[in-house]
């Protein structure tokens, strides 16, 4: 965002409500992450986490905002709502009932939100009563719990369930009154109040001698290369060129001219790695809460946080839904019966099926592309603690979501600066115009 476009932020009051509605709504998000489960204890689960570390439970702990390292009222997150889309999705292309709904507009679409409403409060309510046994367990110490039994299960539950529909409310009314996608901005917001935190841990490993000053300066320069990069790629497109045929009406001429349908090399965004990252922490979370050691110990063997496994499945997914989120976000043959309705072609190629299969191929290779780029940063943590050795992690889904809702929110402030700028120039020439008369 250039210096000229803040400046302008501030004679739009429409514009300036919805940042600060924004902010005061994610401001709200971030209290109740502070705000304890009823029957827990708050010190015993923070020393846990101490003790446990940056595995599975830390990854956890980043998509809940720092909710789940104090058992807060939102220690289930966002995550129910995610996993309640996930399953949706895919029974859309299973059920015809829902691709019919999708296909209906506004009205299927609320219809679709109402169905991942109820899914959400379904998964919560097995979530929330899985956390209430594990934390009797002694899986987030022994003394988690001040008074165990179904009082507190039952307390439990409730308060779960109702902090993720809170959420989900939450998020909903930020993309509808303020700016920017509110789920999205949910957990962005979560992950960018642990950037004090990393930089503090970063200059005690300078002072402490574990880093060296040299390598410190590489390694800010490469995160600074990687997010370039991830930059590039979120804005990066191939553009079809679209060629429209001259039409006569009268003495008139109509239409004519070059143009470009552009396709994103990445049209799915962060959904495939929020998508996989919410699955994978499905056989992890089993492993932590099974009192069976034979299945404990195959997922810890096969499954864990940074082993062969656990990436190669990662990678699969991410690739997977790189390529499903974009055939429900695009769809070749609408796309060239479109072009063909409004009288256009892609030049060397025939109008209908054959210009269907040739978006359809180009769509694959551009796809193919940003799934591969997902994936590589998504395995920078692996690769940078694991193999190089550095001692906090870097890039990763959170690095995805922090730069992609970055750009899209600047992008979706931009695009109310440009329409207000538009009304302002055509009230001024509806008033010259009428001077002139």
């Amino acid at each position: 965002m250039n210096p000229g476009t803040v400046q302008n932020l501030a004679r739009i009051p429409e514009l300036n409500r919805r940042i600060l509605f924004t902010f005061g709504m994610l401001a709200v998000y971030r209290i109740g992450c502070a705000i304890p489960t009823p029957g827990v204890d708050p010190a015993e689960i923070r020393r846990f986490f101490e003790e446990q570390g940056a595995g599975i439970f830390g990854l956890f702990n980043l998509f809940s905002g720092g909710a789940l390292e104090q058992l807060s009222i939102f220690a289930l997150g966002i995550m129910p709502y995610i996993s309640a889309s996930i399953i949706l999705q895919l029974l859309t292309t299973v059920i015809p009932r829902l691709d019919e709904l999708k296909k209906e507009g506004e009205s299927g679409r609320r219809v679709i939100t109402r169905y991942t409403r109820y899914g959400t409060v379904v998964l919560a309510l097995i979530q929330g009563f899985l956390m209430a046994f594990a934390l009797e367990n002694g899986a987030f110490g022994p003394r988690a719990v001040i008074e165990p039994g179904w009082g507190f299960r039952l307390m439990a539950v409730i308060t779960l369930t109702s902090g993720t529909s809170f959420i989900m409310w939450l998020g909903e009314q930020v993309s509808e009154r303020g700016i920017g996608n509110g789920i999205s901005l949910v957990i962005f917001a979560g992950i960018v109040v642990a950037i004090p935190s990393a930089l503090s841990n970063l200059f005690t490993l300078l002072k402490t001698d574990q880093l060296t000053i040299i390598g410190t300066i590489l390694l800010l320069a490469f995160m600074v290369g990687v997010v370039g990069a991830i930059v590039f790629f979120e804005r990066s497109q191939r553009r079809v060129p679209i060629q429209y045929a001259r039409r006569v009406v009268g003495r008139k001429m109509f239409g004519g001219g070059m143009t470009y349908f552009p396709l994103r090399i990445n049209t799915s965004g962060v959904i495939p790695p929020i998508f996989a990252s919410s699955l994978m922490m499905l056989p992890l979370q089993v492993s932590q809460w099974s009192d069976s050691p034979a299945v404990r110990a195959f997922i810890d063997d096969n499954l864990s946080f940074q082993s062969f496994g656990y990436n190669a499945i990662y990678v699969g997914l991410i690739i997977f839904f790189a390529y499903f989120y974009t055939g429900v976000m695009i769809d070749p043959t609408d796309v060239a019966d479109n072009i063909k309705k409004n009288g256009g072609y892609i030049p060397g190629i025939r109008p209908g099926k054959r210009t269907a299969e040739y978006i359809a191929r180009v769509l694959d290779r551009i796809t193919l592309v940003g799934a591969l780029y997902l994936s590589v940063v998504c395995l920078l943590p692996v690769l940078l603690s694991a193999r190089l050795n550095v001692p906090f992690f870097f890039g990763g889904t959170a690095l995805l979501i922090v730069v992609g809702v970055g750009l899209d929110t600047v992008g979706q402030i931009e695009a109310h600066l440009v329409s207000r700028n538009y009304e302002t120039l055509m009230q001024g020439a509806r008033v010259r115009g009428r001077a002139g008369r």
